[in-house]
């Protein structure tokens, strides 16, 4: 290339670089047009109400409107303060270490056995999942029905005389227990896929190598199942932490016997519309909302981790 030609050179790409800077531009315009009623509805139903809510947690206002006078950091202060804050953010954690280990369990289970049986696997599937469909009320009332100490299938069936619903010691144990029966189908359908997508070659050849059904589980499916497994135990700890629904309709909207059964989401309702303090209702969601963030970002830390350490 000779000198003149260097020089020119820049000045021939120029134009082609514009042109793909414009078009570029043109397209990203179009793109605009169909991300924009998405980007509108976040806007309006998910970023508006969290800015709003902070707004609202720095103020004294109430459920009628009027006042929300600036008070600072006050509402936080006295929530970290708050006893029933802390006792209900605890019975929420206490649910979440009684759901999430026995939920992951009993799906990894239900899934190996519609994986393997070999007759009506539908049938198998659709009863591990059918429950997951029914609305939270349905499933709570069902339950609060069968828990019942006079007419309940529960104490019935098993000879019990146990007062479920009435007593602190087995009021969050039965609520465990009805949302094992109600959620297990979601993580049942995550774990079934998986174990689908396992190549069926790597049994064959730890057969061959003489492993038996607990070997091949143990160093062939649990570990191919480590994804998904972390997957499920992230998605369980942050449901959990928000129960709510099943909480309320089993203990007839009430925060149970001795207030054990109140959750961290419950509290908050019952500060921003029993109690009619907004202000404080959203500086104790503001709270939550770090806490549920923290775990998060906890979650993607590990597992970026773990991606880091198996690339090596």
């Amino acid at each position: 290339m000779t000198t003149a030609e260097t020089v020119l050179a820049p000045a021939r790409t120029e134009p082609a670089t514009a042109r793909a800077v414009f078009r570029g531009g043109q397209r990203f315009q179009h793109g605009g047009w169909f991300v924009a009623p998405f980007l509108t509805l976040f806007a309006v139903f998910v970023i508006w109400p969290l800015v709003r809510g902070v707004h609202l947690s720095l103020t004294d206002a109430n459920i009628t409107g009027t006042g929300e006078r600036f008070i600072g950091l006050d509402n936080y202060r006295e929530a970290l303060r708050d006893p029933l804050m802390w006792d209900a953010l605890g019975h929420s954690a206490y649910f979440t270490l009684l759901v999430v280990p026995c939920i992951t369990v009993l799906a990894f289970l239900l899934a190996m056995l519609a994986h393997h049986v070999e007759r009506g696997q539908w049938l198998w599937r659709l009863c591990f999942f059918m429950p997951f469909l029914l609305p939270s009320t349905v499933a709570g009332n069902l339950w609060q029905w069968l828990f019942n100490p006079g007419t309940g299938m529960v104490n019935h069936v098993f000879g019990l005389q146990t007062p479920w619903l009435t007593d602190a010691s087995y009021a969050m144990p039965a609520i465990v227990i009805e949302t094992l029966w109600w959620t297990v189908g979601f993580s049942f359908l995550l774990y079934l896929a998986a174990l689908q997508s396992i190549p069926a070659h790597l049994y064959e050849a730890a057969k061959l190598d003489g492993a038996g059904a607990w070997q091949r589980t143990v160093h062939i499916t649990l570990p191919m199942l480590r994804t998904i497994t972390g997957l499920i135990v992230a998605l369980q700890i942050l449901a959990s932490l928000q129960v709510f629904d099943q909480a309320v309709v089993m203990m007839d909207f009430g925060p149970g016997p001795e207030n054990s059964t109140r959750t961290f989401v419950q509290y908050t309702l019952e500060e921003g519309f029993t109690s009619y303090r907004v202000g404080y209702a959203s500086a104790i969601s503001v709270i939550f909302f770090v806490i549920i963030a923290a775990v998060a970002l906890a979650r993607m830390w590990l597992l970026r981790n773990r991606t880091e350490e198996a690339a090596r």
